[in-house]
């Protein structure tokens, strides 16, 4: 496309965005804020974005869409009890962390099997019940989103990463479908998921050593 044509259509697609739309962006914009904060309201703020979102793709025939918010929806409901879940000292008990090696092969291993399967049903449906899928990308934006929003329950500094590779998937995605408005939340999301991978890193520089501390007395007492 030119630089024109994706200016009228950009154009086109603003006028025709509904306030449902308007009202899912900003949602999600607040809860990624939220997230960034490491703020439990991350939860509730994004429950209203992927509802409205559950309903839009729905409407728009993009089942993967649809898949990957009703997903958020489940794992935001997790999350929001995860975090807010304290030990007998009152203390929460997820904390911001790196991935070792086993949660490296953890999640490698779910963006995998997601993305075969997502890429799978979408090129099945595709024909009669998804036509406006692109399987390999909608697969990999969906994969990606999966892993990103499980490890964000965790609290593990890699979400962002998952989070960018979303939204970098996800803006040219939802032009082409046509969801301009969506297509420039994202853009909006990629940069604070750079953010919030910046501030988590310094987060979770700072707890190391508050973590490693009572592990070290615990060691020392065993020994």
């Amino acid at each position: 496309m030119t630089l024109q044509e994706i200016y009228q259509q950009f154009a086109h697609d603003i006028r025709d965005t509904g306030w449902l739309e308007y009202l899912a962006v900003f949602s999600g914009i607040v809860s990624v804020w939220y997230s960034r904060k490491e703020n439990i309201l991350v939860y509730p703020t994004g429950l209203i974005n992927t509802t409205f979102y559950v309903y839009l793709s729905l409407k728009g025939s993009l089942p993967g869409e649809a898949s990957v918010n009703f997903y958020y929806t489940v794992m935001s409901i997790y999350g929001w009890v995860l975090w807010a879940k304290k030990d007998a000292r009152h203390q929460h008990v997820v904390h911001i962390t790196y991935s070792d090696s086993r949660w490296w092969v953890y999640q490698l291993s779910f963006f995998a099997s997601f993305y075969v399967i997502i890429f799978i049903l979408l090129t099945y449906l595709k024909k009669d019940f998804a036509p406006g899928a692109i399987p390999w990308v909608d697969a990999f934006a969906s994969s990606t989103a999966f892993t990103g929003m499980w490890l964000m329950t965790k609290k593990k500094v890699e979400s962002w990463y998952w989070w960018i590779a979303t939204n970098i998937a996800s803006i040219p995605l939802y032009f082409v479908k046509h969801y301009v408005f969506t297509s420039v939340y994202y853009l909006v999301l990629f940069i604070m998921a750079v953010f919030g991978l910046i501030e988590w890193i310094r987060r979770a520089k700072k707890a190391t050593p508050l973590l490693a501390g009572p592990l070290s007395s615990l060691q020392n007492q065993s020994a």
